[in-house]
């Protein structure tokens, strides 16, 4: 078994460790019940004697189970599966203890509550789905060993109590391990959001504030000083984004990640990043998508706005939508150059940005004039993220 794998087991143990507890005290209520249902019918019985030892088979199994659910003896799966064969077995046991007159009016052997446990730990391992599924196969299998099975299906109260069960136990289940990943990734976001805190404030009060005077200093002295300048600027841009990468790099999901912090990382001394306090989460082949189509307007920028050209993200959660807008200050572009562009085969533009942004069933415009910079609008439904 891979580390991964283990960890996801211990979790999952945790989730559905309080469940199966109860699931244990239950299955010792029903054993309880069964046993004195026992005493009762006992008389009635043809075999008296094999129906005390199967009730024995019953004890022995009910505290094993108590136990192995609990402190996971056994992988889950082979657990509840045993449940199945030996809660099926008892009641088909009935035909061996009792005559036809005396089952076919009377519940199994082990008793329908009894048989409910196979139901409750089916429904805990595998949702509401396998709840119910196995809910349907105790039912069917008490109404044949009954020989019952036309009137038990349609009017007795067997079968949609058993469904019932699992499927209450099985959503039950489901909502605990949800609540629990939910509980995860808001703790892995509150300690990697404490320590970026907790960094920045460290670096700050040393290394960004050298670099920040250096870079003033330069920019005042001029010349050769200004080269230095520029330089710890990008240093300064560089760390600052390390830092706010810090905690944004925690995916709140296997399939969810912080889209500010993927536009983050691109800021440079000649791109300026604006992104939500909170983390704008979106998928993360999403994600990584709009950060392309990003990376692409930015290149854009470098090459074709011109020399000192800057730079400009913008992030916004509307909540049914985000918007990423990218806007330069350089020279811009003449009407029709992008559909000129397209019509040379130079296909960049339409590709890296507006068929990424296609794709993802959003739009991209852009605006542009000579003189007047460039400005792209990435417009991507909530709904695709």
């Amino acid at each position: 078994m891979t580390r991964r794998a283990v960890r996801s087991a211990l979790a999952t143990d945790g989730v559905q460790a309080p469940l199966w507890r109860a699931a244990g005290v239950f299955r010792l209520l029903t054993l309880g019940y069964a046993v004195g249902y026992q005493f009762v019918a006992v008389s009635n019985y043809t075999r008296p004697r094999l129906s005390w030892l199967f009730i024995a088979v019953m004890a022995i199994w009910s505290g094993a189970c108590a136990m192995a659910f609990t402190r996971n003896f056994l992988p889950y799966r082979y657990l509840v599966a045993a449940d199945q064969v030996v809660v099926i077995g008892l009641m088909i046991a009935t035909r061996a203890v009792a005559e036809h007159d005396w089952y076919s009016t009377h519940q199994t052997f082990p008793t329908t509550l009894w048989a409910t446990n196979a139901v409750v730990s089916a429904a805990i391992l595998g949702g509401p789905f396998v709840g119910a599924l196995s809910g349907v196969v105790i039912a069917a299998v008490s109404a044949v060993v009954r020989s019952r099975l036309e009137f038990d299906l349609w009017a007795d109260a067997t079968a949609p109590i058993l469904i019932s069960v699992g499927l209450a136990i099985g959503l039950a289940a489901n909502t605990a391990r949800r609540a629990h990943s939910q509980l995860e990734r808001a703790t892995r976001l509150s300690a990697a959001t404490a320590e970026r805190e907790r960094l920045a404030r460290e670096v700050h009060d040393g290394v960004l504030q050298v670099l920040a005077y250096v870079r003033r200093r330069g920019n005042d002295i001029g010349g050769a000083a200004a080269e230095l300048a520029e330089k710890a600027g990008e240093q300064e841009v560089a760390l600052r984004r390390l830092i706010s990468q810090q905690g944004t790099r925690v995916a709140m999901a296997d399939t969810a990640i912080d889209l500010g912090g993927l536009l983050r990382s691109q800021a440079s001394s000649a791109v300026v990043v604006s992104t939500p306090g909170e983390p704008v989460l979106v998928g993360r082949w999403v994600g990584g998508e709009i950060a392309a189509a990003v990376g692409a307007a930015l290149a854009n920028v470098e090459l074709h706005a011109g020399p000192g050209a800057k730079a400009y993200v913008l992030l916004e959660d509307l909540g049914s939508e985000v918007i990423v807008s990218v806007r330069d200050d350089g020279v811009g572009m003449a009407p029709g150059r992008i559909a000129e562009a397209r019509g040379q085969g130079r296909v960049g533009i339409a590709k890296s940005i507006i068929g990424r942004v296609d794709a993802l069933g959003g739009t991209a415009t852009v605006t542009s004039e000579p003189g007047g910079g460039t400005e792209w609008e990435l417009r991507v439904p909530r709904t695709n993220t």
